[in-house]
């Protein structure tokens, strides 16, 4: 049945309100569970004081948004904006070299921040896979590529390497993994993209200025090089309206900052969950909604982090990656695609995603080069084969329920009743999304707690609540994009032809 399918308004506004009393009732749990856990000593590592305004401790347990947005935020603001203030002069004086004065404040930046040694360790790389590129093999690229990857997640040459790179501060290790892992990464795409190119290839010079592109280097994203090799070249040309758009997105993401601060005098969601022994004492209610805020929260942290940088990006003319879809929208595994591997692997053997067997073998490569991207660990390993099994099992259902006695079944419903069922269906794929990424996110303890509580001792009450009130979203989620749908044809007609 088409998206287009519509529920009556008061039925959908029995929906929000469900919605919105549950996630009340499961929030307050949260919180006073958060009061009463103030003192245990179980917690004490991940809570710390806070803003004195409050009058509370704050949860700190996410070292990197406490090392972002307290320690290192003067050092990353001084960075970017330094890097903005060149660009703009180069823009104004000569605009053609942008992208080589983008290059050299970059690697100036990388040079006084992690020192010459990895310096020289990123550009060996850079070298070696630019040398291998030349060969236009795309399986030797991958390979090599994946190699590089390994060299950065693997013992003894994980430590190996690191081990040159000489200095203390907290966050040397974020950044030592982070800027070598994107740039094995662009490395790749770059490679990929050249065995593309019919006629001569491209420079290293090319490469170099891709990948020392400062706003992008450390925490991505990655922008494959077909798409930064198009951009960095257009006429410097802004719409009227664009600055406004950029100093709202601007606002909207230092609000966020201090929104989430905010809520971590009030709401411990990151630290609670490990202790497992506390977790027990919370209602089914609270725990299913501590569960679902924890991923809800790495959405924004990763919203903000793609948002702040893309802010910067969007003032050197680029139209960098979209944010993930937040886990809020999401209700199909197809949804949750990783890294830009879904071009490179999951797409490319996948192809259009309708066969079962092309299915399986895109899922199971792009999941072993996630692993090694995440770094290979028991807990990963364990993410990995739950989300790429769930991948699987969306469609083995779909082509189940497609074959002709149900689809008939089906075709004989209304459009509504067809959005409804489907709709039930949706809800349990949401909650299969929530537990298999809580075990990346937290711990396997608290995913298997998590589970026990809500299918088998919360069993029915719990269970079927919480279902049907994950049924009332999925809803809302399909009239977004309903009337999303319906605004994109309106706008495709009024289009000249």
């Amino acid at each position: 049945m088409g998206i287009k399918a519509a529920l009556p308004s008061y039925e959908l506004g029995f929906y929000a309100f469900i919605v919105t009393c549950a996630i009340a009732y499961s929030g307050y749990g949260i919180f006073e569970a958060s009061r009463g856990s103030v003192n245990r000593k179980a917690l004490q590592g991940g809570i710390k004081p806070g803003w004195h305004y409050f009058g509370r401790k704050m949860d700190v347990a996410d070292f990197e948004w406490a090392m972002w947005f307290t320690s290192f935020r003067n050092v990353i603001l001084f960075a970017l904006s330094g890097h903005v203030l060149f660009a703009k002069l180069c823009s104004m004086m000569v605009p053609q070299h942008r992208s080589v004065v983008y290059m050299l404040y970059g690697i100036l930046a990388v040079l006084g921040t992690m020192g010459s040694t990895y310096l020289m360790i990123i550009l060996s790389h850079c070298v070696v896979l630019y040398s291998v590129s030349l060969a236009k093999q795309k399986w030797l690229c991958f390979v090599s590529g994946l190699c590089s990857l390994a060299s950065f997640k693997l013992e003894p040459f994980s430590t190996w390497q690191s081990g040159f790179v000489t200095g203390t501060f907290d966050l040397q290790d974020v950044l030592f993994y982070g800027g070598s892992g994107f740039t094995i990464m662009r490395c790749m795409s770059f490679a990929l993209e050249n065995c593309e190119r019919k006629e001569g290839n491209y420079s290293i010079f090319n490469l170099l200025k891709y990948n020392f592109y400062l706003p992008f280097f450390f925490f991505g994203p990655v922008m494959t090089f077909d798409r930064f090799h198009t951009q960095v070249r257009v006429e410097l040309r802004r719409k009227g309206d664009e600055m406004w758009n950029i100093r709202v997105q601007a606002v909207v993401h230092l609000g966020a900052i201090v929104v989430v601060d905010i809520f971590f005098h009030f709401f411990y969601i990151l630290t609670l969950p490990s202790d497992i022994k506390f977790m027990n004492q919370l209602s089914d209610w609270a725990l299913a909604g501590l569960a679902y805020s924890n991923l809800v929260y790495d959405w924004v942290k990763a919203a903000v982090m793609f948002g702040v940088i893309n802010t910067f990006s969007r003032l050197d003319h680029l139209d960098p990656p979209q944010p993930p879809k937040c886990i809020t929208m999401l209700y199909v595994f197809a949804e949750t695609r990783l890294l830009p591997t879904c071009r490179y692997v999951y797409d490319y053997i996948g192809g259009e995603h309708k066969n079962i067997l092309k299915e399986l073998l895109a899922t199971i490569a792009t999941f072993l080069v996630t692993t090694l991207w995440l770094g290979p660990c028991e807990i990963v390993y364990i993410w990995s084969i739950c989300n790429c099994f769930g991948l699987n099992f969306e469609l083995w259902v779909q082509t189940f329920f497609g074959l002709k006695p149900f689809a008939s079944i089906e075709g004989s419903l209304s459009e509504a009743m067809s959005r409804r069922i489907r709709g039930f269906f949706g809800a349990v794929n949401f909650w299969a999304i929530v537990l298999y990424n809580i075990l990346a996110l937290n711990s396997l303890d608290f995913a298997l707690l998590v589970s026990e509580r809500i299918l088998f001792t919360g069993f029915p009450i719990s269970t079927l609540s919480i279902w049907f009130i994950t049924y009332c979203g999925v809803q809302l989620i399909k009239e977004r994009e309903r009337l999303l749908a319906i605004e994109e044809e309106k706008g495709d007609k009024e289009k000249p032809e």
